[in-house]
């Protein structure tokens, strides 16, 4: 199956141009299998979603793109936001008691820059930097392709998956409904639900696919 695991709609998420009736439409003409709400900060409701789901006939999973101070992470299995939530390890506390999973998102903001990448060495010091995190150890995967980073970071974020032996996520982070289409993430077996999705995040089951080239590549 293949599913978009990062994706933002309005007004949950505020800076986004899509509605959620947007999003699983354009999800559905492309040939998704499903997708991901992974809105900032914020959670649906889970009869919301449930109805959302049922309305469309369409695999809907719940989630969270949560603000970390340690990064942006994208955390499916909790159902609302806590005082705290600021703190990765804390997140993942609140993850782990909920039977939940976590992926590091975006992983190159704030750590590589095309400027800075003047030399083989440069790049090197900003892998370490990256790799340097104490986030990634409670994460299950690395988000690897994101519908938003250029080439260049989606290259680097694929190696800090690789130097960290982490499993590697693709989505789009759709904002707009031309993101979606671009990157998504392959499960091996079938997910009915999140209980599936969730277990299949942890079993390691999963691989990023490209879906389309973007125009600046």
């Amino acid at each position: 199956m293949i599913i978009d695991i990062h994706t933002h709609t309005y007004p949950t998420s505020d800076d986004s141009l899509l509605t959620p009736e947007d999003l699983i439409d354009e999800a559905k003409r492309i040939g998704l299998d499903g997708v991901c709400l992974t809105d900032h900060d914020r959670f649906w409701e889970p009869k919301d979603m449930a109805a959302l789901s049922r309305k469309h006939d369409y695999l809907v999973i719940p989630g969270c793109e949560v603000t970390t101070e340690e990064g942006h992470l994208l955390v499916y299995g909790l159902q609302e936001y806590i005082f705290g939530m600021h703190k990765a390890q804390f997140v993942k506390d609140l993850v782990d008691d909920a039977g939940g999973a976590i992926v590091v998102a975006h992983p190159y903001r704030r750590k590589y820059t095309k400027v800075a990448h003047t030399s083989p060495q440069a790049l090197y010091e900003m892998l370490d930097y990256a790799c340097s995190s104490d986030v990634f150890s409670l994460a299950n995967a690395v988000e690897v392709f994101n519908g938003r980073g250029s080439k260049e970071e989606n290259a680097f974020s694929a190696e800090v998956a690789k130097r960290l032996d982490m499993g590697g996520t693709g989505a789009s982070d759709a904002h707009k409904i031309e993101d979606i289409g671009t990157f998504a993430t392959e499960f091996e077996a079938d997910i009915r639900d999140l209980d599936d999705f969730i277990g299949e995040l942890k079993a390691g089951r999963f691989r990023p696919r490209v879906l389309r080239k973007r125009a600046n590549e």
